[in-house]
């Protein structure tokens, strides 16, 4: 059994003491002349078998022990091993008649001794450390991710660390696509392989990804939510959070959440933009099958749709519409009807119209000079006054009732678009493709800062019959909340307590009774288990309190250095006391005067 282990056990400083229990054999003095230990940890762990330095020593959860005792001369009863509660005795190596040996996986920390002919050792603590389960760690992206429809490459490059105590096995990330609205919505699951970033499975990496959205089968509006999970040599996994990407829609009409509801205060904008931006991108990818006249004439075409989307916002702005548009240049305008969404049709007799040379724009409002028995200004002073209220339609200025922002960026969008028709009249839709997105950019901004919120209408209960309920003094099934808790009474540690009393005793110079080692060794195991989580704290304080304990069965004077150690230690496990109040404090004859003549 022992053959096939190639790394050798190698001797440790073991202390022992003589037992009282048991008496040496008549032969001679018996004792275990070396101690030797080896360490093999599990397969998980890929690392070999080790020797510890020291009697006490730290191993990785699963390690198999094997101690093996050499002693000056082979009496019965065997070594025994007594380690966590049990006692187990060594088995002599074949050939060897002097050495024996034992072997144990662990679980879970320890405490063990070895005892032989009368001779115990001390308590020495195995720590055994679990395996802990993988950390992962996202760098990048955000938890949250919008991607732009307009002028942002649909992809999400992810970075991520991945940490184990012992090494990386496997690491995966999981994608989740929802695809559509309401109740319509489809969820598909995509499941990517990391693995090949973790070469030799290492104790920590770093693991690289792209999402690509068109290659998930995104489109506008979707959006995925993706983690990644990662499992260790010894098969325990863990997971990162979860991670949303969305891929915006411009399509849509989006609002603020819990803000209100959504009002347009402006007429709805053209998407005409888009279909420029579509129809330039497909003249691009056409521009092979194209003859040079071809590619010009459509080219062309583009442009005077943008110059047709131009003038249509250029409205907005008050700007003057241009001839040749398709409108008349000088349109019937009734002095009568002055409604700015009256067609033309329905305008009054061309004997009221004015000419083409008086009016040579287009626009709906109609101007006309103060006739007699009509309300107009008739002197400067009426006209001042009336100057803040007239809308003022041949003044690009203040033609128009939006906000100062607004006009500025519809000032900008005009001019993107004033540059994209430059370059496409000239036959260079690739040149003229940044401004196209850059106006339908601008064109998104303003619609929603064009938008105004309102408050949602709500429940509202009615008031508080205050006069009926309240305030009354009726105290009818009202009661004083009651709140109870079932609180574990702290352990009352009997064992310790007695230790305690009895190291008092030995303190004060009493003599005390070999009977009452036991109580020692029965605190001796309250201390043993405490010594499991904190062996640097305990193992000296359970290494005196075993030596007490053996003086106190020879009925030998206790160790003088020994006793303050352990009454530290058995006092530490004592649970807090319960506060008390403190008592009142009588008052003087002072006060007790004054409240005298206070009742007289």
């Amino acid at each position: 059994m022992a053959a096939r282990i190639t790394t050798a056990p190698a001797s440790v400083a073991v202390h022992f003491t003589p037992d009282p229990a048991q008496k040496p054999t008549p032969a001679g003095p018996a004792h275990i002349s070396k101690v030797s230990l080896l360490v093999t940890p599990p397969a998980y762990t890929r690392r070999a078998a080790y020797v510890p330095a020291q009697a006490s020593f730290q191993c990785p959860q699963g390690s198999r022990v094997r101690w093996v005792v050499e002693v000056n001369r082979a009496v019965q009863p065997a070594p025994v091993l007594e380690i966590g509660g049990q006692r187990r005795p060594l088995q002599p190596v074949a050939g060897q008649p002097r050495t024996f040996f034992a072997e144990q996986t662990l679980a879970a920390p320890a405490l063990y001794r070895l005892r032989y002919a009368g001779q115990v050792s001390d308590d020495y603590a195995i720590d055994v450390r679990p395996d802990q389960v993988p950390v992962v760690r996202i760098q990048t992206p955000k938890p949250y991710t919008l991607i732009a429809a307009i002028g942002t490459k649909p992809e999400v490059p992810v970075q991520a660390t991945l940490r184990d105590d012992y090494g990386l096995s496997h690491a995966e990330m999981i994608i989740t696509v929802a695809q559509g609205q309401g109740e319509a919505v489809k969820f598909h699951e995509v499941r990517r392989d990391l693995s090949a970033g973790l070469g030799g499975q290492p104790a920590q990496g770093t693991l690289s990804s792209l999402l690509s959205l068109p290659k998930l089968g995104m489109t506008y509006g979707d959006e995925l939510y993706f983690y990644i999970q990662a499992r260790d040599n010894h098969g325990q996994s863990a997971r990162s959070d979860t991670y949303l990407v969305q891929w915006q829609d411009t399509a849509a009409a989006t609002s603020a959440i819990d803000m209100g509801m959504g009002v347009n205060t402006a007429p709805a904008y053209f998407r005409s933009e888009r279909q420029i931006i579509i129809d330039t991108e497909k003249l691009i990818a056409e521009r092979r099958k194209l003859t040079p006249a071809e590619f010009t004439n459509r080219a062309n075409a583009l442009g005077f749709d943008q110059q047709s989307l131009r003038l249509r916002y250029g409205k907005f702005l008050g700007e003057e519409t241009e001839k040749g548009m398709g409108v008349t240049a000088g349109p019937s305008h009734s002095p009568i009807a002055e409604d700015d969404d009256a067609p033309a049709a329905t305008a009054a007799p061309a004997a009221h119209a004015p000419t083409a040379e008086a009016d040579d724009h287009d626009h709906d409002h109609a101007v006309a000079s103060p006739r007699p028995g009509t309300l107009g200004s008739q002197t400067a002073e009426t006209d001042a006054l009336m100057d803040p209220y007239i809308h003022k339609h041949d003044d690009a200025e203040t033609a128009d009732f939006l906000e100062p922002a607004v006009k500025a960026k519809l000032q900008a969008v005009l001019s993107e678009m004033w540059a994209a028709e430059l370059r496409l009249r000239t036959g260079q839709p690739e040149a003229a493709r940044p401004y196209e997105y850059r106006a339908l950019r601008l064109l998104k901004e303003v619609q929603q800062q064009t938008r105004a919120y309102v408050k949602k209408a709500g429940f509202t209960p009615q008031p508080f019959p205050e006069a009926t309920l309240r305030l009354t003094g009726e105290l009818k099934g009202a009661a004083v909340p009651h709140l109870t808790g079932t609180v574990p009474v702290p352990a009352a540690q009997p064992a310790v307590r007695g230790a305690l009393r009895w190291l008092a005793a030995a303190e004060a110079g009493q003599a005390g009774r070999p009977t009452e080692a036991a109580t020692l060794d029965q605190a001796g195991q309250v201390l043993a288990q405490a010594a499991l989580q904190k062996p640097g704290l305990y193992l000296p304080a359970l290494r005196a309190l075993r030596t007490l304990a053996a003086d106190a069965r020879a009925g030998r004077t206790p160790c003088a250095s020994c006793l303050p150690v352990a009454e530290r230690a058995l006092a530490d496990l004592l649970p807090p006391p319960t506060p008390t109040a403190a008592p009142a404090v009588a008052p003087n004859r002072l006060a007790r005067r004054y409240f005298q003549e206070l009742g007289q």
